[in-house]
């Protein structure tokens, strides 16, 4: 069984990840913070990604890493440059000196932020980050390309909608992704043959979708949830307009205005 490094394993996203592989690979969870409640399959390493030295020591071993861990709203430049910048660089240069190729990087939507939603985009469109936190996962998919040309690493960057267990307002009808589905996605990345550097949107079936994700339905993805099916119970809840003008517009929502924790309406784990 092929042992995976999840990076961030505390959050939400690295908990149900661990539900998801649990017994379809062998997991190495590494965070700032204790995990106590592991099964069987799973060990911890603790490491925080500013830290190269433990960050060398979470990735030795492992066949694949799926780098999660990140400051993972908007906020000031002193804690994403260390938390987002350094140790995304310390991730892919760890993995480089241990000779591990795969590695899945979560991007996220606020790497292309500050594209109005009435445009769809596809995996090759130019940047244009909404927010500090934005241009930290702009820069980490200009690393990960850099490791595969010139070091011959096998890199998915994965631009992540909202991944819930549902769609929580209006926006997200346009850029949720399910855990299944954002599952099936990573394990795209970490199993197909064929990657070399990609860039996909992690999203479900949405028709309210402001993406092209051709690139992932080339490489195999294959959506089984629809947001459409939260729809009504939604619109009926949230009202579309925020009273934003300028987030109302952009696909990064409040993240284009906000200077701190992204959508201030909503917990910092689900401001996507």
């Amino acid at each position: 069984m092929r042992k995976i490094l999840i990076t961030g394993a505390a959050g939400g996203i690295g908990g149900r990840l661990r539900q998801e592989f649990r017994g379809r690979y062998a997991l190495r969870l590494s965070d700032i913070k204790p995990i106590a409640d592991l099964a069987a399959g799973e060990e911890f390493v603790s490491a925080d990604m500013a830290d190269q030295a433990a960050v060398a020591r979470a990735v030795r071993g492992v066949d694949g890493i799926v780098h999660l861990g990140a400051f993972s709203v908007e906020g000031p430049w002193e804690v994403i440059l260390p938390a987002n910048v350094v140790g995304t660089y310390n991730l892919f240069e760890a993995a480089r000196q241990a000779a591990v190729k795969r590695i899945i990087f979560a991007s996220s939507n606020h790497a292309v932020g500050f594209y109005p939603r009435d445009l769809t985009i596809d995996h090759g469109v130019y940047p244009k980050p909404d927010s500090r936190y934005g241009v930290s996962k702009v820069f980490g998919e200009a690393l990960g390309s850099l490791y595969a040309d010139k070091y011959g690493a096998e890199v998915m960057c994965i631009r992540i909608g909202n991944a819930e267990v549902r769609p929580l307002d209006v926006r997200r009808l346009s850029i949720w992704i399910s855990p299944r589905d954002l599952a099936q996605l990573i394990g795209i990345g970490l199993d197909h043959p064929e990657i070399r550097f990609e860039i996909v949107y992690g999203m479900s079936d949405n028709k309210r979708a402001w993406w092209d994700n051709s690139n992932a339905l080339r490489l195999g993805y294959r959506p089984q949830d629809r947001s459409e099916d939260y729809a009504a119970e939604v619109l009926a809840q949230h009202a579309a307009a925020t009273g934003n003008v300028l987030a109302d517009a952009m696909q990064g929502g409040a993240f284009v205005s906000a200077e701190a924790g992204g959508d201030p309406a909503k917990p910092a784990g689900n401001a996507r």
